[in-house]
């Protein structure tokens, strides 16, 4: 077991870098989902596997083993190892659960009090128009969710590109996409490396919203025009109000790369041309179903294999 329950605490070192690799070459929407499940299996895993050490190096302690009706402690090549890693493992464990509480109430308390300050306002059935003259807007996911736009952010764009940046907006509420990030956060917590998702994540996210936006309104570069003069406006205006860290906004992200894209040429939407799937992306795609999956059954093996020592160790306990 010693060795299967470190496979995934190791594997986001390769997993990580594949994912970000494989998800520039695919679709917004699948890209997006890809690195959003890629860090949740991942961070299961990881947990998993800390809790496995932490069981598997307490129960080789003879009191530890005692209080689990075993008669004396597990049997192993692997005790050396085992043990001094099980309190490493265990305090492990119990900071990451309770950094994640704290992540997840924070992330509540945020969007409670620009929930508060959204409803404080004038509404127009899901838009909220704020008062400050530092050009912002983002989705405010909620029951109903709400559409925050600031009276600069107004005043920059003109009346098309305004209903293009109320249509990004709203793919973010649409799509849920603030409970992506939220799951890239709180697997971030649990390994450290999974951080290193949220960046692609975040721009999958954007993008989708975008090819939504230019969906509804029907213009391409109308779209492009509204993200580029309102990232511009946003970033030459003064601090605006305070934002949640969680929610979405079409001034963020690498916006020049974004407008390249929409400006790009698109293939029309009811004639959709089919391409051989690239031998890059294939490869990618295996490499990173190897990474995932390799993961998940050592973490199973481990588990396992922990589960047939304490068998026996129960079995013999039972024999005398």
């Amino acid at each position: 077991m010693i060795i299967a329950v470190w496979v995934p605490l190791l594997m986001p070192l390769l997993a990580v870098p594949t994912a970000r690799r494989l998800a520039e070459s695919l679709p917004p929407r699948a890209a997006a989902w890809l690195l959003t499940g890629c860090a949740a299996v991942l961070a299961g895993c990881t947990a998993a596997a800390l809790g496995l050490l932490t069981v598997a190096g307490a129960l080789r302690l003879p009191p530890v083993a005692a209080f689990g009706h075993l008669q004396r402690a597990l049997p192993g090549a692997d005790t050396a190892v085992a043990v001094p890693a099980a309190p490493v493992a265990g305090a492990l464990l119990v900071w990451g659960a309770l950094a994640l509480a704290r992540r997840a109430l924070r992330h509540r308390a945020e969007l409670r009090a620009a929930r508060r300050t959204a409803d404080a306002h004038a509404l127009a059935g899901d838009l909220c128009v704020l008062p400050d003259a530092a050009p912002d807007a983002y989705a405010l996911p909620g029951r109903p969710g709400r559409v925050v736009v600031t009276a600069g952010m107004l005043r920059a764009l003109p009346p098309a590109e305004r209903e293009a940046l109320f249509a990004h907006e709203r793919a973010h509420l649409a799509g849920r996409h603030h409970l992506f990030l939220l799951t890239v956060a709180l697997s971030a917590v649990c390994h450290p490396l999974l951080r290193g998702l949220r960046s692609p994540l975040a721009y999958a996210l954007e993008r989708w919203a975008d090819e939504t936006a230019a969906g509804q309104v029907g213009d391409r570069q109308v779209t492009a025009r509204a993200i580029g003069r309102a990232a511009l406006a946003a970033r030459e205006g003064t601090a605006g109000p305070a934002r949640p860290s969680a929610v979405l906004a079409a001034t963020t992200g690498p916006v020049p790369r974004r407008v390249a894209a929409l400006l790009a040429p698109h293939a029309p939407a009811d004639r959709p041309r089919r391409r051989p799937v690239p031998r890059g992306r294939r490869l990618g795609a295996a490499a990173l179903l190897a990474c995932v999956a390799f993961s998940a059954a050592a973490a199973v093996d481990a588990a396992a294999d922990l589960h047939q020592t304490v068998e026996t160790a129960q079995g013999e306990h039972s024999g005398r």
